[in-house]
């Protein structure tokens, strides 16, 4: 079997909850020997099954929430309290050993505890440091608080979704979280890998969520700056202001028609028996042609409009609840649902590796770690004794396996 794509990097995550979390799974995912470095309180809050969540336990996951063993699969995890010396002593020697440091706290956050990326470059000159934060380590947020739709709110993409005249309409998927902070941050991390095979050095690798996020409005933005234009909420092209693409009410739920370009709009029309509204395509929803495409959409099943794509090659399918996306063919086809053994958990089913390789494929092989699983044996591979390990965790500077917090990440 080949060789991992990145099984020669080392990557310690500090980070917490979603944006860190996605980020280092997708390089664990692809070999990277990932180390998730947790203080010896709470640690990573997804693991505990916040109430926001959903009720866990009906899983049989216990402590474990299913966020958490999707999100982790493939890494270590270490317990060590930063707040004492002998812990930032120790995240130091760790960082002398690693390629990559994924950061979540606010800009200033390990500066203030005596770890941050000027002590952590002393200690190696090549560490790529990555801080994911929600608005960036410079400019006027930089204090402030936030979560996905906060940056979303203020970079525009929220203001732009939802229908013409009706309230902003909160995405299903964490597109900041996601699109803006953990993608952004893994090609920051593999852009400064590959310079440093140039120059040997390390750099800080700054993605701010708010950033990320707004480079996704490429399109819209194009617009304003070179144009001036303003775009309504609903009545941009791609999100609400044409027939032609729009999801549309059938007999038992609802069609998406994404029958931009003419050959496809031509296709439908035609198809449907309809040739009279081909030149309406690029008309407004709301208006009579509208009604008409609309009335012609209630006409049949999703099943039956499945059918007609197929026949038709016009760009309508089926809007699918998460069960059955997640339970479809094109899902089971392309493995984006896996199932892995967990221990005390048992069989668990996670999605899969988004990005496809010939030759060295990602492999989502290895369990979510416990809290604490791998402090001991991490430290002694750093090169501490037996005596320095427990010394350690009798001080309150490191902690080894635990089957429950302490504290409550509402504080």
């Amino acid at each position: 079997m080949n060789q991992l794509p990145l099984s020669d990097i080392r990557v310690l995550d500090l980070t917490r909850l979603l944006p860190g979390g996605f980020c280092s799974l997708l390089l664990a995912d692809f070999g990277a020997q990932v180390l998730k470095v947790e203080d010896t309180g709470m640690g990573d809050y997804v693991r505990w099954a916040p109430p926001f969540y959903g009720d866990e336990d009906k899983q049989g996951l216990g402590t474990r929430s299913a966020l958490y063993l999707s999100l982790n699969r493939g890494k270590r995890s270490i317990r060590l309290n930063l707040k004492e010396e002998k812990g930032r002593e120790a995240l130091l020697r760790l960082v002398e050993s690693h390629d990559v440091v994924l950061d979540g706290f606010r800009p200033g956050v390990l500066e203030r505890l005596g770890v941050g990326y000027d002590r952590m470059r002393d200690a190696n000159p090549g560490i790529v440091y990555c801080g994911i934060t929600g608005y960036g380590r410079t400019g006027p947020n930089v204090e402030r608080s936030g979560h996905d739709m906060n940056y979303l709110g203020l970079i525009g993409l929220l203001g732009m979704t939802g229908e013409p005249g009706g309230r902003p309409i909160q995405s299903a998927g964490q597109v900041a979280d996601i699109g803006g902070g953990a993608l952004m941050a893994a090609f920051g991390v593999m852009a400064a890998l590959h310079e440093r095979e140039r120059s040997g050095e390390g750099q800080v690798v700054d993605v701010s969520m708010a950033d990320g996020a707004l480079s996704w409005l490429a399109m819209n933005a194009a617009r304003y700056l070179c144009d001036g234009v303003v775009p309504e909420r609903g009545e941009e092209p791609l999100s609400g202001g044409l027939l032609c693409y729009f999801p549309y009410e059938a007999a038992d739920g609802w069609v998406t028609c994404g029958a931009l370009e003419p050959k496809f709009w031509h296709a439908f029309c035609e198809g449907v028996g309809r040739t009279d509204l081909i030149e309406r395509q690029f008309d407004r929803p709301g208006s009579d042609a509208w009604r008409e495409v609309a009335e012609v959409f209630r006409s049949r099943t999703r099943d039956e409009w499945r059918a007609f794509a197929d026949q038709h090659d016009c760009c309508i399918e089926p809007v699918l609840d998460l069960g059955e996306a997640l339970d479809s063919e094109l899902v089971r086809e392309r493995e984006m649902v896996v199932e892995m053994d967990q221990p005390e958990v048992g069989p668990v089913r996670l999605l899969g590796v988004p990005v496809k390789m010939s030759r060295t494929p990602g492999r989502p092989d290895r369990p979510a770690p416990a809290f604490g699983e791998h402090t001991d044996e991490v430290l002694r591979e750093a090169g501490y004794s037996a005596e320095d390990i427990a010394a350690m965790k009798d001080a309150g500077a490191a902690a080894g396996p635990a089957a429950e917090a302490t504290g409550s990440f509402l504080a």
